[in-house]
């Protein structure tokens, strides 16, 4: 055989394995798993700027945003079985279909969820909320910022950790949300900077077919310290502590 067939042969090999390599990685990709990034501080303390979490396709079933580019191939939902009260979920923000969010589901279908004077309420009744401490993050030009941190206990009995500065911000009284059948009510953990579903004309309630997954755990985590190039920076930028780190 010439050297010239043998070219041939070698370059058809690995377009065959490369293209093998990407039908592999879009079926985990749509079926399995999904990896995200934090680019806010809505979930604070839960999920922090610069952490990377694997999101679970298959937990809630497939809809057409399990899809690449939400292909409208699925009607619906298929194999559906919905979120438990609790669960840090990625959704499509239903407003444009198209923005990836990240919040704990907070109400089900038929629930009465409101806040007042900061309290969260579910079904008439006042959620547990118990002080654990403060929680220290950095504000510009590296201070130290000190919040509440307490341990908030939901109906089902999930435990979850949540900032809330003062009870007097602007979504710390609210009206009374009826969750209409097949929707969810999402709302982030650091509870007076979140945009979430207590701002109907921002997220508003969130329709089953717009879940895309159930964050799992966190993968890698940097604190932005170093940029890409600075190779010699990334053992301090890098929050070790979080690596492979469960998210409840």
């Amino acid at each position: 055989m010439s050297n010239t067939k043998k070219d041939e042969g070698g370059f058809w090999e690995m377009v065959r394995t490369v293209s093998w390599a990407v039908v592999i990685a879009l079926f985990i990709r749509t079926f399995a798993y999904e990896p995200f990034n934090i680019p806010s501080g809505s979930m604070i303390p839960t999920l922090l700027v610069g952490d990377y979490l694997f999101v679970s396709k298959y937990s809630y079933g497939y809809s057409r945003y399990s899809l690449p580019f939400g292909l409208p191939l699925i009607s619906g939902r298929i194999l559906f079985d919905g979120p438990e009260r609790g669960d840090v979920a990625v959704f499509k923000l239903p407003s444009d279909n198209e923005t990836d969010y990240i919040k704990r589901i907070i109400g089900l279908p038929g629930d009465k969820v409101q806040v007042k004077e900061g309290r969260l309420y579910i079904n008439g009744a006042q959620v547990e909320r118990q002080r654990i401490g403060e929680f220290t993050s950095y504000g510009n030009f590296g201070r130290y910022i000190q919040s509440p941190l307490y341990d908030e206990t939901l109906p089902n009995g999930v435990t979850h950790e949540i900032i809330e500065i003062n009870d007097t911000s602007p979504l710390d009284n609210t009206v009374e949300f009826s969750v209409p059948k097949g929707h969810y009510f999402a709302m982030g953990d650091n509870r007076d900077n979140s945009l979430d579903s207590r701002v109907a004309a921002g997220v508003g309630f969130v329709p089953a077919v717009n879940l895309v997954g159930r964050a799992e755990v966190i993968f890698f985590s940097t604190n932005g310290s170093a940029r890409f190039w600075e190779v010699w920076k990334w053992p301090q930028s890098i929050r070790w502590d979080r690596l492979f780190h469960g998210i409840n």
